[in-house]
């Protein structure tokens, strides 16, 4: 009977738009507490933007289909499944709208997890690739979005759970986590659609998005492909407002500062010519985007590197 209950008040948090958190464990004690991880809707908006970065991160700015792919928790009650899963199902559709495109089918299973993703696919010509092997010497490093998201949302859920709280509140308030994570949130959901477009107009030799590799991890990895002897250097780090901060206290939980805090649904790590990096920044301002000049291309043997003591650039929030 208790059960019942505090199931009832959770799911009726959900229609309401609070965020979903693990319906599944429905204890009493924890049960709303749970709950505060991210709304139904902006979940399935980040997973179909994650899935479309895949395409942009090739400069390949249409999607022909969407597949959907659906994991329903097994605890789910009926009610439960009826009210979660629309609502991401929903967020998703409005995303892949956004893009242009349609979600045309997919699979739903039975999972010990709610999950979400998806398959985007084009077809295009050679022309309308951006090949992510050419970086030169010379080039300059973009990204277009900020860090730290794995950070906010943590820090977020922390804020109603007492003993992890203590591990932050010295340095952060709760409306600075309030603002980073309603930044994050907006950042994981937002396409990275222009970005893809502007990277044929500006002569882009190469790019990746960032997610769970870190920037490091993903900087890394683009520069093992590359078909000259090229090392990428990063210079600057654009993190989302205080969430520098959180990472310091933790240690070495996050790894934010070192490169290899996980992303999700993260910026176009993009190499321009030098004299196209600024125009493209520029012009995403412009749109309303972000973009930062984070680092080099110079000579070395296909790696990449954090230099010691990089330049933080706070990202301040501009959206609530």
């Amino acid at each position: 009977m208790m059960k019942d209950q505090h199931s009832r008040q959770a799911l009726q948090g959900v229609e309401r738009g609070w965020p979903l958190g693990l319906l599944k464990d429905l204890k009493p004690n924890n049960c709303l507490h749970n709950r505060r991880i991210l709304p139904c809707h902006s979940l399935g908006q980040i997973a179909c933007a994650n899935v479309l970065s895949d395409l942009y991160a090739a400069g390949v700015v249409h999607c022909d289909n969407m597949l959907m792919l659906l994991g329903v928790p097994q605890k789910f009650t009926d009610k439960e499944r009826d009210t979660v899963i629309p609502l991401m199902m929903e967020g998703f559709r409005d995303n892949a709208g956004k893009a242009g495109t349609k979600v045309r089918g997919g699979q739903t299973v039975i999972n010990p997890w709610l999950t979400i993703g998806g398959v985007g696919t084009s077809v295009c010509l050679p022309a309308g690739i951006v090949y992510p092997d050419n970086a030169l010497v010379g080039d300059v490093l973009v990204l277009t979005k900020p860090l730290g998201t794995q950070v906010a949302v943590n820090a977020y859920q922390w804020m109603f759970r007492p003993e992890d709280w203590k591990k932050i509140s010295a340095v952060v308030t709760k409306e600075d986590v309030e603002r980073a994570y309603q930044q994050a949130k907006y950042h994981m959901a937002e396409l990275n659609y222009e970005a893809a477009r502007l990277m044929h107009l500006y002569n882009a030799h190469g790019a990746t998005d960032v997610t769970g590799f870190g920037i490091l991890g993903h900087a890394e990895n683009l520069a093992q492909i590359q078909r000259q002897e090229v090392r990428f250097s990063i210079h600057n780090l654009p993190i989302i407002a205080k969430m520098q901060y959180i990472a310091k206290g933790c240690g070495g939980m996050f790894k934010l500062l070192q490169g290899y805090s996980a992303e999700t649904s993260g910026g176009l790590l993009i190499a321009f010519p030098r004299e196209q990096a600024a125009a493209f920044c520029k012009e995403m301002e412009r749109l309303g985007k972000t973009a930062w000049i984070i680092g080099i291309v110079e000579e070395g043997n296909r790696t990449a590197r954090i230099i010691d003591k990089p330049r933080i650039i706070e990202v301040p929030n501009k959206f609530i």
